[in-house]
């Protein structure tokens, strides 16, 4: 053992400091590059020659490259961030009200077997239910309207007055 130890006291406190502040600079340099290059792409208004002279320019010559791009680009960035978290959260919002709308569909096959029920229940006669049915069936071809759309309530409706007729 030729080499020489070192204890954890023969490195000084403000050695650790130096050490995690060039880390903690290292690590943000990072996200500033990444957050560069991802604003190059990002960019509708580049053409793509233009992205490609940034990204060249970026990855070569980081530093200076990433620099020269605050200065000249750097005012827009949150602008542009800010759209696309936007545009992401409307994105979202409509597929929540798509799925949400689709799950108060009732198909077909849904109140058939709801009116199927009902007959059983004896709640409305036969010749009742084949109307419905005609009623369903007639629906659910129909153009421009979501399969089950209002069949369900003017079934409901019919079924509960023959059931109040009764």
């Amino acid at each position: 053992m030729s080499g020489q130890m070192y204890l954890a006291y023969d490195y000084p406190m403000l050695s650790i400091f130096w050490s995690m502040l060039v880390f903690f600079l290292w690590i943000m340099w990072f996200v500033l590059l990444f957050r560069v290059v991802v604003d190059v792409f990002r960019d509708d208004d580049l053409s793509g020659w233009a992205k490609a002279g940034w990204l060249v320019f970026v990855l070569l010559l980081p530093y200076l490259g990433v620099f020269v791009y605050l200065i000249a680009r750097g005012r827009n960035m949150g602008r542009r961030e800010v759209a696309q978290a936007h545009a992401q959260h409307e994105a979202f919002e409509k597929y929540v009200r798509e799925t949400a709308r689709g799950a108060d569909r009732r198909s077909s096959v849904d109140e058939l077997a709801r009116l199927s029920e009902i007959r059983a229940r004896g709640d409305i006669t036969d010749e009742e239910f084949r109307k419905a049915k005609e009623l369903v069936l007639s629906d659910s071809g129909g153009a421009g309207r979501p399969s089950g759309a209002g069949s369900s309530e003017r079934a409901g409706a019919g079924a509960g007055a023959a059931a109040a007729g009764r």
